[in-house]
């Protein structure tokens, strides 16, 4: 499968992949599937697979989506319950891995340092650092990064004043204690996203009692923990028939329920609350803890299986506090109100700190590349940057819906390659193209980092509407030659990849932007 060249000391690959999470672990098992000729291998930083799922360890940490679109099409999941922990996604993942041996492709413990794109060679020139030190060089033919979209090694964190006066435990959902016991401790869970919502009600059922402090409410929907319809078609149809059906049906429903949210938000608004109001039956209000300022899916909406987190409120094992947190005291926190709220345990489920393609020092013939000034191809490719993809998923719909699109276009972009016998591609956008925010959602990790972010188009293959129907037909079924990828013309790269080289990026809406920060600040957390 490989080779090393004496001369470079450079081993020779034609695909390396960065990652083997659910994105990393996908692309290895379809170059094996449809490109068993090709050379790769799959770079990992932590000792295990899994990615976000191997990484998290706070109570009751699951998934955010059906499990039917979450997992992969071509392994069904077979489980009863569709939002699985943590442990039921690494069982998976090690199922696969165990049954079509990718193992032998992932090297664990080792990090890509840097990246440079050589125009002589054609060649991704790869330096990786493994885990004692020592560092060795690939060179690849095509880069893929599934490392995902946020820091491994920290969380967002805002500047809370007296942090460092508090005296009890604070336990980060990212770094969280293996030896914490929470058992009849109070516990102020700050935050309101899928973290938030996830860790009170599990630890509510040991602690004394959970505060849930946000800033402002998110959308907050419920949904059985099992499907009836699964439940049926399990028992007469064979695994792969009922996981095509549940695929269509969970996919169906996330794109409606985001196309509903876009077009009519006032009814989708109230048929959420009304949902909540039934869920609390008064345990709380919700016109104040359940009713945000922003309309659905500007930020993800987030699942809560069998009403979860309503029943720990409406059995008075936990309770939503709205309000600004003034500053931590020695025992607890002090909210703007003048309320204070005394805690055994704090944790800060604030948020994600978000950074591109694993903080790889990523360069095109030694030039640094900047995301900003790079505009996204079909949701994986980027402008001007050759021979490279970045797994992406969905922000409205499960993450492996879109993962999936990009592993095929991968496989046979490389095979169209092969045939018409081309070195290198990226798609070539005219400086006239206007650009918006990459990512439609105004979550706080989004608008934090606008500055780095690449940017889309306002039309397609520039734009990127997150819809799974159209993609399906736009990407999976389109021509690859369709006159914005460039093959084997590497000439306009120099002039763009200089650091100060005149871009419409700097014509991006600044005023948007800087007024979408302000209105995120209120949703960061």
């Amino acid at each position: 499968m490989q080779n090393k060249t004496k001369e470079t000391n450079y081993e020779q690959l034609d695909v390396l992949i960065v990652g083997a999470g659910i994105s990393g672990l996908g692309m290895c098992y379809n170059l094996k599937k449809k490109r068993p000729h090709s050379s790769f291998a799959v770079i990992e930083g932590r000792k295990n697979i899994g990615g976000t799922w191997d990484l998290f360890k706070y109570p009751g940490i699951r998934s955010d989506s059906d499990m039917y679109t979450f997992a992969y099409s071509f392994k069904p999941w077979r489980e009863r319950e569709y939002i699985a922990t943590a442990e039921r996604i690494q069982h998976y993942l090690h199922e696969l891995v165990q049954d079509e041996q990718l193992d032998h492709y992932i090297r664990f413990q080792q990090k890509v340092k840097s990246a440079n794109w050589d125009s002589n060679t054609n060649r991704w020139l790869v330096t990786i650092t493994r885990g004692d030190g020592e560092e060795y060089h690939i060179a690849a033919k095509f880069f893929a990064c599934c490392s995902g979209y946020y820091n491994y090694e920290k969380g967002y964190l805002p500047d809370f004043e007296g942090y460092d006066d508090y005296e009890g435990d604070i336990a980060h959902p990212q770094h969280w204690p293996e030896d914490l016991d929470y058992s009849g401790k109070n516990v102020i869970v700050i935050g309101s996203g899928a973290t938030a919502v996830t860790v009170v009600p599990s630890m509510a059922k040991k602690a004394a009692h959970v505060t849930m402090v946000q800033r402002s409410p998110s959308y907050i929907y419920s949904r059985p923990a099992s499907d009836v319809m699964f439940r049926v078609l399990s028992r007469i149809l064979p695994a792969g028939i009922t996981n095509r059906i549940m695929r269509f049906k969970y996919t169906a429903l996330q794109q409606l329920s985001f196309v509903l949210s876009k077009k009519f938000p006032d009814m989708v608004r109230k048929m959420v609350r009304n949902m909540n109001a039934k869920a609390l039956t008064g345990a709380a209000d919700v016109d104040v803890h359940f009713k945000p300022d922003y309309k659905p899916w500007d930020q993800r909406m987030a699942l809560v299986p069998d009403a979860d987190l309503f029943n720990v409120v409406r059995s008075g094992k936990a309770t939503v506090v709205t309000d600004h947190i003034e500053r931590f005291t020695k025992t607890g926190i002090l909210l703007k109100s003048g309320q204070e709220i005394d805690a055994d345990i704090i944790v800060p489920a604030t948020g994600l700190d978000l950074q591109l393609w694993g903080n790889i020092d990523l360069r095109v013939d030694g030039h640094k590349v900047e995301g900003h000034k790079l505009t996204n191809y079909k949701g994986m490719m980027f402008s001007q940057l050759p021979n490279f993809v970045w797994v992406f998923g969905y922000s409205n719909s499960s993450w492996t819906l879109k993962a999936e699109l990009t592993f095929d276009y991968v496989c046979r972009l490389l095979e169209h390659m092969e045939q018409h016998g081309y070195e290198s591609v990226y798609p070539y956008r005219s400086p006239e193209i206007p650009r918006q925010n990459l990512v439609g959602l105004q979550s706080g990790y989004i608008l934090r980092k606008l500055d780095i972010l690449p940017s889309q188009g306002d039309e397609f293959p520039w734009c990127n509407k997150d819809l799974y129907v159209k993609d399906l037909f736009a990407i999976k079924h389109s021509k690859l030659a369709d006159g914005v990828l460039r093959f084997d013309d590497n000439a306009p790269l120099a002039e763009f990849h200089k650091p100060n080289a005149p871009t419409s990026e700097e014509q991006v809406k600044v005023c948007s932007r800087t007024s979408a920060v302000k209105a995120g600040e209120k949703s960061a957390a």
